[in-house]
C-alpha cells in the first residue's frame, strides 16, 4: 500500500496542544486518521485518550511501533495499517485527526455515515471554508449542506504553512464537528443525501435543470415527480441559493 503524497506532518508544539486539547479527552475512544509519526498521538494519550490510529504508510506503522511500544502493549494504543477512506476503521466515539488533503472529502463524508460524538478535524483552509460556508451563499456545496445537516461546525482556529513539515502551500483549519438532528424532518436520509448529490453536480444550473440532468444519481421517477410536485420558486433557484429547509421540501415531495 503506497503513502499519500500530501503527507505533512504536524510539528509545532504548542499547535498540536490546542488540538488535543480542544475537546475532552480523559477515558475516551479516540480514532485519529494519518498519525504520522505521532506527534498528535502523544498527545492525546497524554490526555487520558485510549487511540485506535489508522495510518496508510507501512514504513510509518513500524515507526509508531518503535516509538510506543508500551502503550501499544497496555493497550492504549492500536494501529491499523489501512486508507482509512475504504477500509474497516476500528472501534471509536470521537475523531481527532490532521486529515489527509486528498482524501478529507472522503473520509468527512464516511465519519457522516458512521456517527461519531465529537470531531476535531484539520483540513486544508479552503475545504473548511466550504464546510462552514452557510446555506443559500455562494460558496455553499454539498459538502456544506451535508454537513450541516447532521452537525453543528465551529472553526476553532487556522494553522500556517510553518507549523508543519515539510511546509505546505496552504494554510490549515481545524473545525470541530458535534452531531445534531436534522433541523428539518428528511423522509428518507439516503434519498437526501442523492438529492444534494444531484443538485450540486451542475450547481449552476436551476434546480428544474439538474433534476432533468439527475441520471445515474436520482430514479429517473423520482426525479419526474419532484419536477410535478415542487413550487416554482425552488425549481427556478440555482442549488447555491436554497436553504436546508428547501432540500429537505425537495427530498420529502416524494413521501408526500
Amino acid at each position: 500500500m503506497k503513502a499519500l503524497k500530501d503527507q505533512h506532518f504536524l510539528v509545532d508544539e504548542q499547535a498540536i496542544r490546542r488540538i488535543a486539547g480542544t475537546i475532552e479527552l480523559e477515558g475516551r475512544m479516540v480514532l485519529e486518521i494519518g498519525p504520522g509519526r505521532g506527534a498528535l498521538t502523544r498527545a492525546l494519550l497524554d490526555r487520558g485518550a485510549r487511540v485506535n490510529a489508522v495510518e496508510i504508510d507501512s514504513a510509518l506503522i513500524e515507526e509508531l511501533e518503535i516509538i510506543f511500544p508500551d502503550e501499544i502493549q497496555d493497550g492504549q494504543l492500536m494501529l491499523t495499517h489501512g486508507d482509512a477512506a475504504r477500509c474497516d476503521l476500528p472501534p471509536f466515539k470521537v475523531v481527532v485527526s490532521n486529515l489527509p488533503y486528498s482524501a478529507s472529502s472522503k473520509i468527512t463524508f464516511r465519519l457522516l455515515d458512521i456517527g461519531f460524538e465529537e470531531a476535531v478535524l484539520m483540513y486544508q483552509s479552503e475545504f473548511a471554508r466550504r464546510m462552514i460556508a452557510p446555506a443559500g451563499t455562494p460558496e455553499c456545496g454539498r459538502l456544506s449542506i451535508m454537513v450541516q445537516t447532521y452537525c453543528c461546525v465551529e472553526r476553532c482556529f487556522g494553522l500556517p504553512p510553518q507549523c508543519f513539515s515539510p511546509k505546505p502551500q496552504v494554510r490549515s483549519t481545524v473545525v470541530r464537528l458535534i452531531p445534531r438532528g436534522p433541523i428539518f424532518p428528511i423522509a428518507d436520509k439516503k434519498r437526501y443525501a442523492d438529492v444534494v448529490r444531484a443538485l450540486f453536480a451542475h450547481r449552476r444550473k436551476t434546480v428544474r435543470n439538474c433534476l432533468r440532468n439527475s441520471r445515474g444519481l436520482l430514479d429517473p421517477a423520482i426525479a419526474t415527480l419532484m419536477l410535478r410536485r415542487l413550487p416554482e420558486d425552488i425549481l427556478s433557484s440555482r442549488p447555491e441559493a436554497l436553504f436546508l429547509e428547501d432540500f429537505a421540501s425537495i427530498t420529502n415531495v416524494v413521501s408526500e
